[in-house]
């Protein structure tokens, strides 16, 4: 059997709209993560570090 997602949650929730800007979920996938399945979780995973990523990259940018 495949190994399960890990869940990206760092256990320190900061919302700022509908976002976690902590692991990078929106409250959706967040409010859902127990009933998805393997490929739905490895999307919402996906999803998260791309956000975190542009997040990131923002915040470079707003710092210089």
């Amino acid at each position: 059997m495949a190994k399960d997602i890990e869940n990206p949650c760092t256990a320190v929730c900061q919302l700022s709209g509908d976002l976690c800007v902590s692991c990078g979920r929106n409250k959706e996938d967040i409010r859902k993560w127990r009933r998805m399945n393997r490929p739905e979780k490895m999307a919402a995973v996906q999803r998260a570090s791309q956000r975190l990523k542009s997040l990131n990259t923002e915040s470079s940018r707003a710092a210089v």
